[in-house]
C-alpha cells in the first residue's frame, strides 16, 4: 500500500497563498515550473497554515479544559519548552526554550496545556517581546494564581542569517506577576530553571 499522508487544510487559503508564493518564486528569477520547485508553493503555502494555527486557537479555553482544584501552592515549573514562531518582520524563525512557572491559587493545571498555551501564541506572526507577555497575561489572567513568571531564550534567524549576521547571539525576555515580582521567589525561580536535573 502506497504511503498517503493526511492533513487537512482550507482549500481556498491554499490555493490563494500557493498562487502568491509562484509568484514570488517567478519575481525572484526561478522558474517554478522547474521539476524541484514545482510543488513548493503548495508545501509553503500549507507550511504557513501550519506555522500560523495559532490565529485559530483559544489559549485559554486549552487552560481551562484541564483545571483542577487543588490546595497546593508552591511554586510549579515547567521549564525547557521548545518554541518555534516567525518574526514578523521578517518572517524567518526564531526558536528556543521557555521556562514557565506560577503559583497555585486554589486551581493547578494539567502541564501538557502550559507548553500548548506556548504554541497558541509561537505559532502566530510575533516579537518575542509580544509572545512573552501574551502566554504570561494569559495564564495570569486565567488561572488566576498568586504568581506567574515567563523567562524565553531564542536564536533569531532575522539576526543570524541576514543583517548583522550574529550566529551566537541569543535574546532573552522575561516577564513576571504577582509573587514573582518579589525578588526572592523571581531569585528562586531564575536559579532552579538555571539548574542541571543530576
Amino acid at each position: 500500500m502506497p504511503y498517503r499522508k493526511f492533513e487537512e487544510y482550507n482549500i481556498p487559503v491554499t490555493d490563494e497563498v500557493k498562487s502568491k508564493y509562484q509568484s514570488i518564486i517567478e519575481d525572484l528569477g526561478e522558474d517554478a515550473a522547474r521539476e524541484g520547485l514545482l510543488k513548493t508553493p503548495e508545501r509553503a503555502a500549507k507550511a504557513m497554515q501550519f506555522l500560523t494555527q495559532g490565529y485559530h486557537q483559544d489559549a485559554a479555553q486549552i487552560l481551562k479544559s484541564a483545571m483542577f482544584k487543588e490546595s497546593y501552592n508552591e511554586m510549579v515549573i515547567v521549564k525547557d519548552i521548545e518554541v518555534y514562531s516567525l518574526c514578523e518582520h521578517h518572517i524567518l524563525p526564531f526558536f528556543g526554550k521557555a521556562h514557565i512557572a506560577y503559583i497555585p491559587n486554589g486551581h493547578i493545571v494539567g502541564l501538557s496545556k502550559i507548553p500548548r498555551v506556548v504554541d497558541v501564541f509561537a505559532r502566530r506572526l510575533q516579537v518575542q517581546e509580544r509572545l512573552t507577555e501574551q502566554i504570561l497575561d494569559c495564564i495570569n489572567d486565567t488561572l488566576k494564581p498568586q504568581g506567574v513568571a515567563v523567562v524565553i531564550e531564542a536564536s533569531h534567524m532575522c539576526m543570524m542569517m541576514r543583517g548583522v549576521q550574529k550566529q551566537n547571539s541569543v535574546t532573552t525576555t522575561s516577564g513576571f506577576r504577582g509573587q514573582f515580582e518579589k525578588q526572592e521567589t523571581r531569585n528562586e525561580f531564575l536559579k532552579l530553571i538555571s539548574e542541571k536535573l543530576s
